[in-house]
């Protein structure tokens, strides 16, 4: 009598419990992802709000008043900022601006929903409020 050869490989059944754990996985674990994520880049604008305050105040130093538009931080040599945060979204916040001689407001606002939840604001001398 001859023997038959055993099966090797799974089974449709094996592949289906393997494939069901996966999706129960991945549905658990993004939730978690997306709120990572959104804090990540609510911390990210707070950084940014922080750069940009810093570099309007060391403008103001050294020039006695605060620029009125936010090309005099980009355009200086060298750069007050290096990046231009107010020309769109970084990170999913867009940032805008209120700049007068004694006094600035910069607010960071989410882009949408799935990239932040909160807007945030730094005033003159580098109050942040949520």
């Amino acid at each position: 009598m001859k023997r038959r050869p055993s099966p090797q490989g799974f089974t449709l059944v094996e592949i289906l419990v393997i494939v069901g754990i996966i999706a129960l996985l991945v549905t658990l674990a993004l939730p978690n992802l997306q709120r990572a994520k959104l804090a990540a880049n609510e911390s990210s604008a707070k950084a940014t709000l922080k750069t940009i305050s810093t570099s309007l105040e060391n403008y103001a130093v050294l020039n006695s008043i605060y620029p009125t538009a936010t090309s005099l931080l980009i355009g200086a040599s060298p750069p007050y900022l290096s990046v231009d945060y107010f020309s769109g979204p970084h990170n999913g916040y867009s940032f805008t601006s209120v700049l007068a001689d004694y006094s600035y407001t910069i607010t960071a606002t989410p882009v949408n929903s799935n990239t932040g939840t909160q807007s945030f604001m730094i005033t003159t001398g580098g109050v942040l409020t949520p």
